[in-house]
């Protein structure tokens, strides 16, 4: 009986047929979150590139011109979301603001416009930082900010937030005026 006993337990000490399965089943986890946490930060990767472009291209459509209608500044804030394609633009945060300095050193808003976010008031004050403005000189202030939501709610990162500072003076004028 003891002889037999050990016989069988050899028989299993040695039998190696199911280690590949327990090693995957150990390793299989780790492996999905690694590759499900790159296509993640691929992602991110991709939209903060996208708000990147998006403030570039708002700044540069108003810079290019002299007099902003309502109209027009509906359609720029319009190419923010087209701009962001093929990602949700419900997060789309932008604030469009013209910023002067005048001949003593004061800087003030001269007109701003938002989608998702508060207008600066005409005549206050906007966060520019030293040596972006000239004297007599203004600049056009884009600020797009993204909420964007990850698939790891569960490990504590749900969602974090992508924001872009863009800055660019006018090229047909001072100032670009507002109507």
């Amino acid at each position: 009986m003891i002889n037999a006993l050990k016989q069988a337990l050899k028989r299993v000490c040695g039998d190696r047929r199911g280690a590949s399965a327990v090693e995957f089943a150990l390793i299989a986890p780790f492996m999905i979150l690694l590759y499900l946490g790159a296509v993640e930060i691929s992602l991110a990767l991709s939209i903060d590139r996208k708000i990147t472009s998006a403030a570039s291209a708002l700044a540069d459509l108003v810079a290019q011109d002299d007099v902003i209608t309502d109209g027009e500044m509906a359609d720029i804030m319009n190419a923010g979301g087209v701009i962001i394609a093929p990602f949700n633009t419900a997060p789309l945060q932008v604030r469009i603001t013209s910023v002067l300095m005048n001949g003593s050193d004061d800087v003030r808003v001269q007109w701003s416009d938002a989608v998702g976010m508060t207008a600066y008031a005409a005549g206050g004050s906007a966060p520019v930082p030293a040596g972006v403005l000239q004297r007599n000189r203004s600049v056009i202030m884009v600020e797009v900010k993204y909420r964007y939501d990850t698939m790891f709610s569960e490990l504590g990162v749900s969602q974090f937030d992508i924001s872009e500072v863009f800055y660019l003076r006018p090229r047909q004028s001072i100032v670009v005026a507002r109507s």
